[in-house]
């Protein structure tokens, strides 16, 4: 009994004893000293960051508008810059091809020097420009006849030529001959800088 007590003693000191030994050799790190749990936690932290960065690029990419959307009508904006004088170019809105030409200095006077009072569909051309960008032409590129995609730099007037019927343009998209009873429509567009337009 007296050995079991003794015994027990031991094990008590023992574990004192342990005890403070082990709160004696505690020691404490300064707060300026980074750690390796401080390491990880900034690393994890910045690549939890990144990958919320990066799942908002689809995220925001999905937003844009489809083809089959802009094919519907929204607002298309095109760079006039490489547009060179006399050259007309062909873009599509709403599925309906749209003529773009940067007209020359003759194509202008010519068109200006007809009178209105002759034509089948009477319009001036400074109506169907847009005020100090006379050079520039936009037109939908559909004759009023049938429906036909007429030809640019065509003709016997120098503007746009349909060759199924035989209708015929000046260079302000005025019909001038043919069984085309109007002129080739101009879509609603604004210019945002002196090279940039949207249509629509």
């Amino acid at each position: 009994m007296q050995a079991s007590l003794r015994r027990l003693r031991k094990l008590r000191c023992g574990r004192n004893e342990s005890t403070e030994r082990g709160f004696e050799t505690v020691t404490t790190m300064s707060s300026a000293e980074p750690t390796r749990r401080d390491f990880i936690y900034i690393a994890t932290t910045a690549a939890a960051a990144v990958g919320a960065a990066a799942s908002l690029v689809p995220l925001l990419a999905q937003m844009n508008p489809d083809a089959s959307t802009i094919a519907a009508g929204a607002p298309i904006e095109v760079d006039l810059a490489p547009i060179a004088e006399g050259q007309a170019i062909k873009v599509f809105w709403r599925g309906k091809p749209i003529y773009i030409e940067r007209r020359t200095k003759k194509e202008i006077d010519d068109a200006r020097a007809v009178n209105i009072a002759t034509l089948p569909d009477p319009q001036s051309d400074e109506a169907r420009v847009k005020a100090g960008h006379d050079q520039w032409l936009v037109l939908i590129g559909i004759c009023t006849h049938l429906g036909c995609i007429p030809l640019a730099h065509q003709g016997d007037y120098g503007g746009f030529f349909c060759p199924c019927h035989g209708s015929q343009y000046d260079t302000s998209g005025r019909v001038r001959r043919g069984p085309a009873p109007q002129n080739l429509a101009v879509p609603p567009y604004a210019f945002l800088s002196d090279t940039r337009i949207r249509i629509g």
